[in-house]
């Protein structure tokens, strides 16, 4: 078995200012990350953060060793979060199985062994979407449910950003190293996140936009505040955002989007907030 990792560079501000959309959608866009029996991850270097879509078929995938960590085991000094976004799925850490249904997640505590990934029915695959993050100490493993996720709500309907913030890999929720993570679902007709817009220097992001219809697609603004530039996202695209990035969307339908935050803070709460008349 074949695991398929795509390692991504950090970009500097300077540098995503000048580059034309297919410069930026090379360094910054993540597409293709679930297909029907495969492993694919990608190595940032913001954070070094790893992004992954596991989609097993017939036959179990395994994550063990992934060369890009320089490590004899993946978890060996890194902890993970797990959503699944399709079928339900089982995933087996060391020799425990923890069944997950559709937004189901699963916290990996660093040092917990091999990770299996399977399909309750190949015909209907789990989808299960991987963040994982250096960590400096070992935290207890926790299958978290949609209802167990804290609720945030946020915005307005006459916004246009009426929306439920569930925070599933948080203080309040579960503890984890560094690992900050959870999923944004939107009160029907609202299209707008995460605006008015911030940044934070002390930690990179990392969203996952899925939930659309084949021709839905999500306008994803970036770049520092006073020169913004944005990429163009389908269903099940992510996208990395540095520290010095603004990270912002809206959908011409309705979506959802995972997110997920490595560095120095775990204060969900820790952003600049940039005012609306800074934006360019």
């Amino acid at each position: 078995m074949t695991i398929s990792v795509n390692v991504r560079q950090v970009v500097g501000p300077e540098d995503a200012a000048k580059r034309d959309t297919q410069g930026l959608r090379k360094d910054f866009l993540i597409e293709g990350l679930f297909s029907k029996g495969q492993i694919n991850l990608t190595y940032s270097h913001l954070d070094r953060m790893i992004v992954g879509g596991i989609v097993p078929a017939e036959q179990d995938l395994v994550i063990d060793q992934v060369k890009e960590t320089g490590t004899s085991q993946f978890l060996e000094r890194r902890e993970a979060a797990i959503l699944n976004i399709g079928g339900k799925g089982t995933i087996i850490v060391g020799d425990v199985d923890y069944p997950l249904g559709f937004q189901d997640a699963l916290y990996v505590g660093m040092g917990q062994g091999t990770l299996s990934f399977r399909s309750h029915d190949p015909a209907n695959p789990a989808e299960f979407y991987l963040l994982s993050a250096p960590a400096h100490r070992a935290c207890p493993t926790v299958p978290i449910t949609l209802d167990m996720a804290k609720k945030v709500r946020a915005g307005s309907t006459e916004e246009a950003n009426a929306r439920t913030i569930n925070q599933y890999v948080h203080p309040d929720v579960c503890e984890s190293c560094q690992l900050l993570v959870g999923l944004t679902i939107f009160e029907p007709g609202s299209v707008w996140n995460t605006m008015p817009a911030h940044v934070h220097d002390r930690r990179m992001e990392v969203y996952l936009y899925f939930g659309m219809e084949e021709a839905t697609r999500v306008f994803h603004f970036m770049g520092e505040p006073h020169e913004t530039r944005h990429l163009v996202l389908k269903n099940h695209d992510a996208v990395l955002s540095p520290g010095w990035s603004i990270h912002s969307g809206a959908g011409t339908g309705r979506y959802s989007f995972i997110w997920a935050m490595a560095g120095d803070n775990m204060s969900f709460t820790d952003m600049d907030k940039v005012p609306m008349e800074s934006l360019r």
